[in-house]
């Protein structure tokens, strides 16, 4: 999911598989009923050219909820209003268009800030519709609970997650350090489902790491695109190089994605200056396409990419730029698919709105929404765990880099 943070003074932009457990309908809409009525009103009559639909049955039901239901003097005006602008945007049968409350705004921003209180697992829909793990975070209770990437939620405590929404489950899963949630999940392959208990924790969302493999290979293992990734990323370079390694992994494994800024900022390692990193596909208003501009010391250097299905967003994006202007192997399995452009709209009272813009192809105009990526070497980890003392799918890796 891409997603562009408007402000007053800047528009940062963000690519994240979904929310870490972690205005579209007029400027004037969350101000009160006066002045949503005046807006209303003059679209009904034909004044503006948003719409032609009859508004009048929006008031009807207003009308009869305030005069009829039981509890009519216990009714908060603002929370009606909330839920009217939840049901247009629910509307759109788009799971990654959201119209987030206040509260549920401001725990966004502070999750992809990097430090939160929860489980520290990416969450997302899969091609099913179901409630899905996108990816664990490295060292975080959801890994060490045994969560995997793929594993389709069924249960959040005793709730079941049919047809809930994305926020409604990072919600219920998030909460205070040293609390308990039981997730009920069902895995591929498995034959029932399975309940796991999990302590939440405060999560710091880890960013790489580098070991020398064989002398001569930097195993890079990236685990998130932070706004302090491009730096950290820098660091390590800088340590590639003055080391004996003269060849690549970059493992984006369980990678679930982040700032579209830092994943074409670490393209630019590998890519010559204007090289194209992705394009956005806004459908009938163009494409706009994002270009490598860094120092591409390692554009010559043998290059494996490692890929999963907890692979996504970002992490999709610059494996698929490497593989498209570098003819990069992928080694893997396939990718999860998560493509989609996201605009955040800031509110009045410190609402928001996560509206689907555009999608992402890779340079050569492939779709990573559809169906991810294909790795060029499909392998399949042991017990589908690359934390296992076995890795065969970095073995690989290391395999193909030796022929050089």
């Amino acid at each position: 999911m891409f997603l562009k943070m408007k402000s007053k003074n800047k528009i940062s932009k963000i690519v994240t598989g979904i929310l870490l457990c972690s205005c579209l309908f007029f400027s004037g809409f969350l101000v009160g009923k006066s002045s949503l009525s005046s807006i209303l009103n003059s679209m009904i009559e034909g004044e503006t050219l948003y719409t032609k639909a009859d508004f009048g049955i929006f008031w009807h039901v207003w009308d009869v909820v305030k005069q009829k239901y039981k509890d009519a003097d216990k009714l908060d005006d603002q929370k009606m209003i909330y839920g009217s602008v939840s049901g247009l945007v629910d509307s759109l049968g788009d799971p990654y268009s959201e119209f987030l409350v206040p509260d549920v705004s401001k725990r966004f921003l502070e999750d992809i800030k990097g430090t939160f209180e929860g489980i520290g697992a990416e969450i997302g829909i899969n091609k099913n519709n179901k409630l899905t793990i996108i990816a664990p975070l490295e060292g975080t209770p959801a890994q060490r609970s045994g969560l995997k990437s793929g594993d389709e939620i069924i249960q959040i405590d005793e709730k079941m997650t049919v047809d809930m929404t994305l926020e409604e489950a990072v919600s219920l899963i998030r909460g205070e350090k040293g609390s308990k949630v039981k997730l009920t999940i069902f895995r591929v392959n498995s034959i029932k489902e399975q309940e796991i208990n999990i302590i939440r924790d405060i999560i710091k969302v880890p960013v790489v790491s580098m070991s020398i493999l064989n002398d001569d290979i930097a195993h890079i293992k990236l685990f998130n695109f932070t706004e302090n990734s491009p730096q950290e990323f820098g660091e390590i370079s800088q340590k590639i190089l003055q080391s004996p390694a003269k060849k690549i992994i970059l493992d984006l494994r369980g990678n679930p994605g982040g700032y579209l800024d830092a994943a074409v900022d670490i393209a630019g390692w590998f890519l010559d200056t204007g090289n194209v990193v992705v394009i956005e596909d806004q459908g009938k208003l163009g494409q706009k396409k994002y270009v490598a501009n860094g120092s591409s010391v390692f554009k010559s250097w043998p290059i494996v990419v490692l890929i999963d299905k907890g692979s996504a967003s970002a992490s999709e994006i610059l494996a698929g730029a490497l593989k498209d202007n570098l003819k990069t192997k992928l080694v893997g399995v396939n990718s999860f698919g998560k493509g989609s452009v996201q605009e955040m709209i800031n509110l009045e009272k410190g609402a928001s709105l996560k509206i689907t813009v555009a999608n992402w192809l890779t340079p050569t105009g492939i779709s990573i929404s559809k169906a991810g990526l294909k790795p060029d070497i499909e392998i399949e980890a042991d017990s589908n765990n690359i934390s296992e003392k076995k890795d065969i799918q970095l073995e690989k890796a290391v395999s193909i880099l030796e022929s050089y």
